[in-house]
């Protein structure tokens, strides 16, 4: 099957069945970032992830990442930091530093695939309403709080997928991870989108399955209605472990 072109004045995609095998999930390539073709393909599971120099790449990967909140892995040492709530964690107060720091995170050694116009379409979508972000601040020693951890990533109703993440201070964010599940949870949403499987997302209970469930899953999640102040920019409060 050959791989589908996109058309930059249509938004539609093919059906994700027609996504290649190898390389994993890659479904069509071309087309823009313009935000409502963005929104299409989250609505259909579909995320953009090329590097620079390569063509815009869409895909929709058999398995994929997911992580079940009821079975969010939090170890020792983040329960710890958890109860000692050192930071300060916030909702959709600073999407454009965060998705900065993500591109720009220390951990990565290989180029990032946030490229200038992907932070440009994305800020797009949050304004729009549909991209959003957790802060992490760090707030002891300093004058002014110091953002040391996040995570953003885009939602459709109930149905949140995950983009990336950073941190400069241990733990942020995992921490960070722990107050979209607490979220999400409190309207009865159940998992969280990784798209794809890494060593972070696995240590902290994420796990592959076929993207037929994923399809089902993400369906439930779509069709679950939030209120219109429910991604308001607002402090949130992480529930302390009772063990």
């Amino acid at each position: 099957m050959s791989l589908y072109q996109l058309n930059v004045k249509d938004w539609a995609f093919p059906p994700i069945e027609y996504a290649l095998t190898e390389p994993n999930g890659l479904l069509a390539v071309g087309g823009d970032l313009h935000p409502q073709r963005l929104i299409n393909a989250y609505r259909q599971g579909i995320f953009p992830w090329f590097s620079e120099n390569d063509p815009l790449m869409w895909w929709s990967p058999d398995p994929r990442a997911i992580i079940k909140l009821d079975d969010l892995r939090i170890n020792r040492t983040l329960r710890k930091v958890l109860k000692r709530s050192p930071f300060k964690i916030t909702l959709n107060t600073a999407f454009k530093q965060v998705i900065a720091m993500c591109a720009d995170a220390p951990f990565r050694n290989d180029g990032t695939w946030i490229l200038a116009e992907m932070q440009s379409a994305y800020v797009k979508l949050h304004q729009l309403g549909f991209a959003h972000s957790i802060e992490v601040w760090q707030t002891s020693s300093v004058a002014k709080p110091e953002l040391v951890g996040g995570l953003y990533g885009v939602a459709v109703n109930g149905f949140f997928s995950g983009e990336s993440m950073f941190y400069t201070a241990p733990n942020a964010s995992k921490i960070a991870l722990v107050a979209m599940a607490e979220l999400l949870r409190s309207i009865d949403v159940d998992f969280i989108d990784c798209q794809l499987l890494n060593s972070f997302l696995a240590d902290m209970g994420a796990i592959e399955i076929s993207r037929e469930n994923f399809v089902a899953l993400k369906q439930t999640a779509i069709n679950k209605s939030v209120t219109t102040n429910f991604w308001q920019p607002r402090e949130l409060s992480v529930n302390k472990p009772s063990a």
